[in-house]
């Protein structure tokens, strides 16, 4: 293992490192969000006017297989990093590639074929999404990785100002690429991002000489989690335990990390309704929008669909400092992980009785301010906190230590699930309509749909034994 050259760490204060990691991903959300969140504009927009004229379901379903294809990309991230190059190369040397997804995206503003820009649209995110996802479970356990043994006390807090790191970059994206692409055109819009992508791979190389760097297990030569499992299923005996297959070929350690992953996995299975419904404010809510009132503050800047994206990660920072800092401690052990996430699954689900209130009025003919949408955003973000800061920090605290990217990655997995699922209701569900994802029905189905899932999660939460990681060996 490689250390920091410095003699250590306060043990009450955060390692120095930890501020190359939180500002490379203070730049790297900027780029993501930035680019993302004029997607749905970009793909239902008039041709005259830069965009591609397609349809809201296009939009929505391209949208989240996006989503969904970033968020699946973490398991092979995962395995690189665990197996092979271990975390800190694997996030230098994928986030080139993602350097060229924007790069891509920005040169598609140059031809003036409807065709070639949608290809080039296809292949810019394709890069994008592989960059995105590959670093994605990586960066978040090697912030883990900086923290000395038994200072587990420290992550909730760390955590909370990763979480922290990347909607303060987000909240400035959403406000200036939108206003970028109105005035200045796509090709800016998406080369700015990009511009941003390599200024946080910068960063994150900056801080090579400090980092401490946990060798991969091709180095450790210690077995991965897929191994161990189907070693286990390869020779399960009646009446024996079910990693019992395992330990004639694997160390009782090995058998240990692997069998950390199952349980986490079963609370993880039933988080994708959550992503399902806070996803689509970068899709269907964006395009509600289009039918309400812009909020205009200038005579060159107002206020619509996409800036509103922008309330976001400005709540989130308002409410982490909140909810970590003063909220959790007040309630001591009656507020556990799993029962915050339980609580922003129901509470997320109420977002959606309010969207699909605003649909009705809007197809209603009433015309509305957009400012309403902040009533929705308020609420989903308070569930986002208590369940996405929540989920980083359960994921990487109840993982064995050689198994911590994968089980990052699975979480991850989940928000690819829910945007899988978005993809397929707005695909199946459409009945002929190409606008139905935009429907109140709709979005009163998601809501109906999380509250039944959200009672089975506490159910399943009531019988979960939690992992101490205090007991782990280092």
């Amino acid at each position: 293992m490689t250390t920091p050259s410095a003699s250590g760490p306060s043990t009450d204060r955060w390692p120095s490192q930890v501020k190359f990691i939180i500002g490379n991903e203070a730049c790297e959300r900027y780029s993501f969000y930035g680019m993302k969140g004029i997607l749905a504009g970009y793909i239902t927009g008039e041709v005259v006017r830069g965009g591609l004229g397609l349809t809201k379901d296009t939009a929505t379903v391209w949208i989240h297989l996006f989503i969904m294809a970033n968020y699946f990309m973490p398991l092979l991230g995962a395995y690189i990093s665990d197996r092979l190059w271990g975390r800190y190369k694997t996030i230098l040397w994928i986030s080139l590639f993602y350097c060229a997804g924007h790069g891509v995206l920005a040169l598609s503003d140059l031809t003036s074929s409807l065709e070639s820009r949608t290809w080039m649209l296809w292949a810019g995110l394709a890069l994008i999404a592989f960059g995105a996802g590959g670093i994605k479970p990586c960066v978040s356990a090697f912030m883990g990785d900086q923290f000395p043994a038994g200072k587990t006390r420290l992550y909730q807090k760390a955590y909370a100002a990763f979480y922290f790191s990347i909607n303060f970059g987000s909240f400035f994206s959403f406000l200036t690429i939108p206003f970028i692409a109105k005035h200045h055109g796509y090709g800016w819009a998406f080369g700015i991002p990009g511009v941003l992508m390599g200024i946080a791979t910068l960063i994150f190389w900056s801080g090579r000489h400090r980092y401490t760097k946990v060798p991969p297990a091709s180095e450790t030569r210690s077995a991965g989690f897929f191994r161990v499992l189907w070693e286990a299923l390869s020779h399960r005996q009646p009446g024996r335990g079910f990693w019992e297959g395992a330990r004639g070929r694997f160390s009782a350690e090995e058998v240990s990390a692997a069998q950390s992953v199952l349980p986490v996995l079963s609370i993880f299975a039933l988080i994708p309704p959550f992503w399902a419904m806070f996803d689509q404010h970068s899709s269907t809510w964006i395009l509600q929008a289009e039918r309400m009132t812009p909020v205009q503050l200038s005579t060159s800047y107002s206020i619509g669909g996409e800036e509103m994206q922008s309330l976001n990660p400005l709540l989130v920072m308002l409410l982490v400092p909140l909810l970590t800092g003063v909220v959790y401690p007040l309630c001591g052990r009656l507020i556990t992980p799993l029962r915050r996430i339980g609580l922003g699954m129901i509470i997320a689900a109420t977002s959606y009785l309010v969207v699909a209130w605003i649909q009705r009025r809007i197809e209603g003919g009433e015309q509305l301010s957009v400012l309403w949408q902040s009533v929705p955003y308020v609420i989903i973000t308070t569930a986002e906190v208590l369940v996405s800061t929540t989920g980083l920090e359960f994921a990487y605290t109840q993982a064995a230590k050689s198994m911590k990217s994968i089980i990052m990655s699975f979480w991850l997995l989940t928000v690819a699930a829910g945007n899988g699922l978005v993809a397929l209701i707005t695909k199946l569900g459409g009945a002929g309509s190409h606008d139905a994802s935009v429907t109140p029905g709709r979005f009163l189905m998601y809501a109906l749909f999380t509250f039944g899932v959200s009672g089975a999660f506490l159910i399943v939460a009531m019988l979960y034994r939690y992992r101490d990681p205090a007991h782990e060996g280092h």
